[in-house]
């Protein structure tokens, strides 16, 4: 059997000196000039093409810089089944670099319907088979077990959406029962089977909880309810939160530093704010804005 994914992210992760997780989300028309071609239309299949050609430049330039990668499924879905099939090639690929991948595709089911998400995205063989994805939980906890079947026969991870970091999250999220908060709910709906996904070498859980940066009060307070879940923190850089809001909910390892999960940024990264109008002049941007968000997460954990 695999090796827990929990205790792969968190090894990787100390052996950096920082969390960072490059999103992969391949906007079409932000989209540098150097990859552009054809009519960048998404039926047109050559966009899908640029897509793929895009993520790849991507993975080359983070390869042995971070230890995870979170494409955002949606993108590649709206170009339809090139769309996915470049997904696909985007996945395969920066797996066999080494890098740990966390498909982004919030998916949420009952039954034979979860079940099938499940065997698509975590099943060893899958066609579109990743070390963790992204679930919602707002169907009922039974919706998430087909997915921790899957995960863990393939010692893969889940992050289950709780307090994420867009501004509406707190319309129903923040709603109170029982004394606690919904999202508060959810981490303590999970507990108990957090245990299923627990990596024997670090003592966190695969079982993961999304965690924006956005809310770093309410960061700490799950993480008073989910002790041992590894978090996925969204929200920091081009939405506004600072490293040391992303890491809020984290807490001090056996080395001293602060772990207990992965912050994501994507557009300040692969869309930087520089110029972009050759693919040197890319790269370098790229490669600035990589070494900074690494610069920062890594000051703030230490």
């Amino acid at each position: 059997m695999a090796q827990a994914f929990a205790d792969r992210l968190i090894q990787r992760i100390g052996a950096l000196g920082h969390p960072l997780c490059v999103g992969l989300d391949p906007q079409l028309e932000r989209i540098p000039a150097p990859f552009r071609r054809g009519t960048m239309q998404a039926a047109d299949p050559e966009t899908a093409e640029v897509v793929a050609d895009f993520c790849l430049a991507v993975l080359a330039r983070v390869v042995d810089r971070v230890a995870v990668v979170k494409p955002q499924s949606a993108f590649f879905e709206a170009l339809g089944w090139p769309g996915v099939r470049a997904l696909g090639k985007v996945l395969e690929t920066a797996r066999g670099q080494g890098l740990l991948v966390i498909l982004d595709a919030k998916r949420g089911d009952i039954g034979s319907s979860a079940a099938g998400y499940a065997a698509a995205y975590l099943g060893e063989a899958g066609p579109l088979a990743a070390d963790a994805l992204t679930v919602s939980p707002w169907l009922g906890f039974d919706s998430c077990e087909p997915f921790l079947d899957a995960a863990a026969r393939a010692g893969g991870g889940l992050f289950v959406l709780a307090r994420t970091s867009n501004p509406g999250a707190q319309d129903f999220q923040e709603l109170e029962s029982g004394g606690l908060r919904l999202y508060e709910h959810v981490a303590e709906g999970l507990a108990e089977r957090a245990k299923r996904l627990l990596g024997p070498e670090t003592g966190w859980s695969g079982l993961g909880l999304v965690a924006g940066a956005t809310w770093p009060d309410e960061a700490k307070r799950l993480r008073e309810r989910a002790p041992s879940n590894l978090f996925l923190v969204p929200g920091y850089g081009a939405q506004g939160a600072s490293a040391a809001d992303a890491v809020a909910g984290f807490v001090r390892g056996p080395g001293g530093h602060l772990e207990g999960g992965v912050v994501s940024s994507s557009r300040a990264i692969l869309f930087p704010d520089a110029p972009s109008d050759t693919a040197e002049s890319w790269e370098k941007a790229v490669d600035k804005a990589l070494q900074r968000a690494i610069t920062e997460l890594g000051s703030v954990v230490a």
